[in-house]
């Protein structure tokens, strides 16, 4: 399984299917988030740091480019909405996150480009109503393959 669609019916929702990524995530797991402004990045990452069991609050880390969260495993929260050339954000450090001991979550993760690692779950998410989004989760690497077929078996029993 390379690719898996779940649609969500509001942010509630949203954050349920983060929820249930974040409680499979696992130490140097990389997340990628592409979408419009206002399709659920920080939503889905709200969950995902649910699952962790991050009890503090996620806010997208626009002004600041990367929060870091407690829980069972750290989660590094990156938002590259406000940089706009690969040596901007290749002086971030990138590497030091992508292959370090926790979870890292980039929003507007296709500005990075091929500062990217070549595994990493990547989840697109599209408006597909007023309060509705779909989320199109793509796996590359055998990691992140074994973890999409878990979430189809969760998911796709309740679609």
């Amino acid at each position: 399984m390379n690719s898996l669609t779940i649609n969500a019916n509001s942010p509630v929702s949203t954050r349920r299917i983060g929820e249930a990524v974040g409680k499979a995530l696992g130490s140097g797991d990389v997340v990628l988030l592409a979408g419009p402004l206002g399709a659920g990045k920080t939503t889905l990452t709200q969950g995902l740091a649910l699952g962790l069991g991050i009890t503090e609050s996620v806010m997208s880390p626009t002004f600041v480019l990367m929060r870091e969260l407690k829980g069972r495993l750290p989660l590094y929260h990156l938002d590259l909405y406000r940089l706009e050339n690969l040596p901007e954000i290749s002086d971030l450090g990138l590497d030091d996150y992508f292959y370090g001991d926790g979870v890292t979550v980039v929003e507007w993760a296709d500005r990075a480009g091929v500062l990217l690692p070549e595994e990493h779950l990547r989840v697109d998410l599209e408006y597909a109503g007023n309060r509705s989004r779909s989320l199109c989760f793509t796996a590359r690497g055998e990691r992140y393959e074994q973890l999409l077929t878990g979430l189809a078996a969760r998911f796709e029993a309740k679609s």
